[in-house]
């Protein structure tokens, strides 16, 4: 549109420079992203953030150093993404509006998926085409089995893990309780008892940190307290074959009283590898 405004007007055509940027027209080919793009159902037709965005691109300062740059390469072409993204795209509130009304989950991955895009960026390379991989969805395989295994274990053995609930809540009425707090109980229980290698206090910490983010403000100390009264309890029973460290002047008995009364059982802070496929450098870096 500029462009032919230009020539009626008879003034200086302006730069195509963006317009063809290299690393941008790789990333519109890119097979793999294409055929992720035609998997969805989401469009943004409906929403005028889009358009937003590249007015507030072209009035940058980023754009405009780009735009008057002599340098004409590939690597100014991604170089240019890579800090639009971080300054416009990935702290952006009306683009995380827009994705939060797709997805009410989409802020816990919010910073995983920044560093992938970020990361996605940099390993780019022109001669790849349209063939360039993109970071794929798992780490590994046996991330993938691993996520496979807990959720059927937490699925299948929904009654037998709350029953374990009830042998040492005597005196609290599992009904009672938040149900967000059961389904973490369940999952972390599933974990317990389907991966042998996984200390029991990792399990604990984990599920308590994920309780604290997902459920009440009371149920990271309930739920401390119950998975800990639930794990020596199976392993008393013999029915989880793990160690627990006996606790220190206190008898082990169950919680005996509700999620406002439960005096958590601390346990030694052992957390696993965190599973995010990221350079940290990247995420402590200032915008440019």
């Amino acid at each position: 549109m500029t462009q032919g405004r230009a020539k009626r007007e008879g003034t200086p055509e302006p730069s195509q420079k963006f317009a063809y940027n290299r690393f941008a027209i790789q990333l519109q080919e890119n097979k793999a992203l294409n055929e992720f793009i035609g998997n969805q159902k989401t469009s943004w037709a409906d929403t005028p953030v889009p358009g937003q965005l590249f007015e507030t691109i072209e009035q940058s300062e980023i754009y405009k150093e780009y735009m008057a740059s002599s340098e004409d390469t590939y690597d100014a072409d991604r170089e240019l993404w890579r800090k639009l993204y971080k300054n416009f795209i990935q702290e952006n509130a009306d683009l995380d509006n827009v994705l939060e009304d797709q997805s009410l989950y989409w802020n816990d991955d919010k910073e995983i998926v920044d560093t992938f895009v970020l990361k996605t960026i940099k390993r780019f390379k022109e001669q790849n085409g349209a063939k360039e991989e993109l970071l794929p969805e798992w780490d590994s395989d046996e991330e993938k089995e691993f996520a496979r295994k807990l959720f059927r274990s937490a699925i299948l053995n929904e009654v037998e893990y709350q029953h374990y609930m009830n042998e040492v809540s005597r005196n609290w009425d599992l009904s009672r309780l938040a149900y967000m707090d059961i389904v973490i109980m369940q999952i972390a229980i599933a974990e317990l008892m389907t991966f042998p290698n996984i200390p029991v206090s990792v399990t604990i910490n984990e599920f308590v940190d994920i309780a604290k983010l997902y459920s009440t403000s009371k149920s990271g100390g309930y739920i401390n307290g119950m998975l800990d009264a639930i794990a020596r309890n199976l392993i008393k029973s013999n029915r989880l074959m793990k160690h627990m460290e006996p606790q220190k002047g206190s008898k082990e008995d169950a919680p005996k009283e509700g999620p406002a009364e439960i005096n958590a059982v601390p346990v030694k802070m052992r957390h696993r590898k965190r599973i995010i496929r990221s350079d940290e450098g990247e995420k402590k870096d200032k915008k440019d």
